[in-house]
């Protein structure tokens, strides 16, 4: 069964906005999104995002402008644990599963449906193909998620941690030091 959500974030830490449109079909899901942003500089990014069954990236397609022009990033997963960008291999996220977009909560969705931790006890430790944001460079990040209770999930990466609030469907409803959700259809 589909089912469609959109969803908008106020992001305290890029001072800006972000809307998601995104689609649920079973186990995989399809996203576009619009984020404006000030920090660390003025920027605009556009992006689309396709996950396969159990939620896993497939393709994310980002598009970044700032006053410094404009960057296109083409980060792809083969289904094998191997990486490209812009059809370049990228050996060092090897194995990830996930891409997380920079300052965008939605990319927090996919490990935390995958393992149901908003619904079920679990911690879980992933390698993360991460994209940082306005520059679109891509980078590994450790990361580990942890159930703490229902709709509750611990999101821990070296020294940072904060406690997010997922909804029924596996999306950030309140994700402090980051983003809160302003609306949601």
């Amino acid at each position: 069964m589909s089912t469609s959500r959109v969803i908008t974030w106020e992001v305290s830490e890029s001072k800006g906005l972000e809307t998601a449109w995104i689609e649920f079909d079973g186990e995989a899901l399809r996203a576009r999104g619009r984020a404006v942003g000030t920090t660390p500089e003025p920027y605009w990014i556009s992006y689309a995002l396709d996950t396969t069954d159990g939620f896993v990236t497939r393709r994310l397609l980002v598009e970044a402008a700032t006053a410094r022009g404009t960057r296109v990033l083409d980060l792809r997963h083969d289904g094998e644990g191997r990486w490209t960008t812009n059809g370049e291999r990228v050996s060092q996220v090897d194995g990830a599963l996930d891409c997380d977009l920079g300052l965008c909560p939605l990319t927090n969705t996919m490990p935390v449906l995958r393992h149901g931790l908003h619904r079920a006890p679990g911690e879980r430790e992933f390698v993360m193909a991460w994209v940082a944001v306005p520059e679109l460079t891509v980078e590994p990040s450790r990361q580990t998620y942890t159930h703490l209770g229902r709709g509750l999930v611990r999101f821990t990466s070296g020294d940072f941690r904060s406690d997010l609030v997922f909804d029924a469907d596996g999306c950030v409803v309140d994700y402090p030091g980051l983003a809160a959700r302003l609306t949601s259809a």
